[in-house]
């Protein structure tokens, strides 16, 4: 059984290049759906990673009470300094909170690619902001300065906008904001924000003593529980506290699971017409080699072996067609910058990225078209009546 499976398997492969034009319908039909599977999914992992990778496990964000994004929150002044002096919140040399009060604006700016305008964050911060945030680091400029209308721009805000280069003017409720610098955070979510001083800011936008959130650096993560039940047991406030990275990935949750839906449907209906163009090559191979297999049979050699060799070599055109679609997925997806809107109502930039799991997950995909694609056809050179197809011969 092995040796007649081998021998006709053998055969068949080496049969492919007389049969290159019908064979590369399979190949670059599971290719392409394997290449716009992983890269939507790519989508999803970038995104995903951005969001999930801002914040630290011992910094907590205040929200109000039922508010779902910072955009929808108010947090009074007054009710900012329970929050900062809450116990667990961890304090400077000098005795102060390392807190920030901030809030959030969105300003409609043009885009690179395309020139149309598209939100951008502006987040005003306090002045605990650099011990708050060290992953922030400035890049190149320099750092605003309080009471001014300075700004600066993160990374990828500054590679997906126009007009937002070091030294450019921003107009902003009436007035004109400077870009005095570029700052990176690990390519989290604040890369697509302008910060600029908190109280500069809230003049500017008319927002008087109300923020939009609190973030504060606790002493250690173990201190979460104590802070969180502090907050949320005093009766002066009514408010949520998260932590960051589980606020972060909540704010992603609903676009992954729609990228996941898009990703996996429009990649089923792909490889549903991979399937076809599968079944009907895997087809034509069969009736063209229907007197070969006839003649096989007739010197003894079995179904079986001719159904292996047929599902073998769909199999194998799958593969390369997975790897082909994988690799391009691969060489031009990973690490392309683009941009979405986030739960804040501005856009939120981020990388595709194409994790291994990705990769495998492509390849899976397509062996799994090969299959159903080679299952029909096998079947069929197994029910070849030896006779019938000599005859017709």
């Amino acid at each position: 059984m092995f040796k007649q499976t081998a021998a006709i398997t053998s055969m068949n492969l080496r049969a492919i290049p007389q049969r290159i034009g019908t064979s590369w319908v399979i190949v670059i039909g599971i290719a392409v759906t394997v290449a716009v599977l992983v890269s939507v999914l790519a989508m999803v992992a970038g995104f995903s990673k951005t969001l999930s990778s801002t914040g630290r496990v011992d910094r907590v964000i205040v929200l109000r009470g039922g508010s779902n994004a910072e955009l929808s929150s108010t947090v009074s002044r007054e009710n900012t300094i329970n929050i900062m002096d809450a116990p667990g919140v961890k304090k400077d040399t000098e005795g102060k909170p390392v807190a920030s009060a901030e809030m959030v604006a969105v300003v409609a700016l043009p885009l690179k690619k395309t020139g149309t305008a598209a939100n951008l964050t502006v987040r005003g911060v306090g002045l605990k902001n650099a011990e708050l945030r060290p992953e922030i680091h400035l890049i190149a400029g320099r750092m605003f300065q309080p009471a001014l209308r300075e700004l600066i721009v993160g990374r990828s805000a500054m590679a997906q906008f126009k007009g937002v280069d070091i030294g450019s003017h921003i107009t902003i409720r009436d007035s004109e904001w400077t870009v005095v610098g570029e700052f990176e955070s690990g390519g989290d979510a604040h890369e697509s924000e302008l910060m600029g001083d908190i109280e500069t800011v809230l003049s500017a936008f008319r927002r008087g003593n109300t923020f939009q959130s609190v973030t504060v650096m606790l002493d250690s993560p173990e201190a979460f529980a104590q802070y969180k039940d502090k907050l949320t047991t005093d009766p002066t406030l009514t408010v949520d506290v998260e932590r960051e990275p589980d606020y972060y990935a909540a704010q992603s949750k609903q676009l992954s699971k729609l990228l996941n839906f898009l990703a996996f449907g429009v990649g089923s209906i792909m490889a549903i017409g991979a399937i076809f163009g599968a079944l009907n090559t895997m087809y034509s191979a069969v009736s063209a080699r229907s007197l070969e297999i006839a003649t096989l049979r007739a010197i003894g050699f079995g179904a079986g072996a001719v159904v292996v060799s047929v599902f073998v070599e769909a199999l194998l055109l799958s593969l390369v067609g997975g790897l082909i679609g994988a690799a391009a997925a691969w060489l031009f997806f990973n690490g392309n910058t683009v941009n979405t809107l986030g739960a804040n109502f501005t856009q939120v930039v981020f990388r595709l990225t194409v994790t291994p799991h990705l990769l495998v997950s492509g390849i899976i995909w397509s062996c799994i078209i090969g299959v159903l694609g080679g299952l029909f056809p096998a079947i069929r050179a197994a029910r070849l009546p030896v006779a019938t197809a000599l005859r017709a011969a």
